[in-house]
């Protein structure tokens, strides 16, 4: 491979990770659409059945064995402090990698995988009062008519929540 082939293959590789930069898969929780970066979504699958492990927090609500791996499970909603709900076949696991560890997020229906472009996100609400809320979010997203909430999934579930939720998984 010359020179010149190796700068065209570093070219497309950052083009690749730009569009992948901007690009959400949506999910509903209730009536918002919420937006995770597709950089960290590994799998999206039908819910099944979760297993219990005692002594976690309520919004953890157990593991799954995802092809002989145990991944936690979280419910946005509860972790999110919103009204729990009844699941239905709608309702969906998203797996996501987040430093290297593997957890299912529990949310309402996953829809489908937008881009959005840069110039189409704005920061987040910076609100006194609500930002221990707002450290989820990493910025609002405008498709169309819509506003989407785009999650920052490094600081959705802290380095200490995943290996406390990593080790109390293990021991199920």
């Amino acid at each position: 491979m010359s020179d010149k082939d190796s700068a065209d293959v570093d070219m497309f590789q950052e083009v690749d990770e730009e569009v992948e930069e901007n690009k959400f898969l949506l999910c509903k929780l209730g009536n918002e659409v919420y937006g995770i970066n597709i950089i960290y979504v590994t799998d999206i699958i039908e819910l099944q059945k979760i297993t219990e492990v005692p002594d976690m927090p309520d919004y953890v609500q157990g593991v799954i064995n995802l092809r002989g791996n145990v991944i936690p499970v979280i419910d946005l909603r509860i972790r999110f402090g919103m009204e729990s709900r009844e699941y239905d076949d709608r309702t969906v696991i998203t797996v996501v990698k987040i430093r290297e560890s593997s957890i299912g997020f529990i949310v309402d229906t996953a829809t489908e995988v937008q881009d959005i472009p840069e110039k189409n996100i704005d920061p987040p609400p910076n609100f006194q009062e609500s930002g221990e809320k707002n450290r989820y979010i990493a910025g609002l997203g405008k498709h169309e008519e819509q506003v989407i909430i785009l999650l920052d999934m490094e600081k959705l579930i802290g380095e200490e929540e995943i290996e406390s939720i990593q080790s109390g998984a293990g021991e199920a």
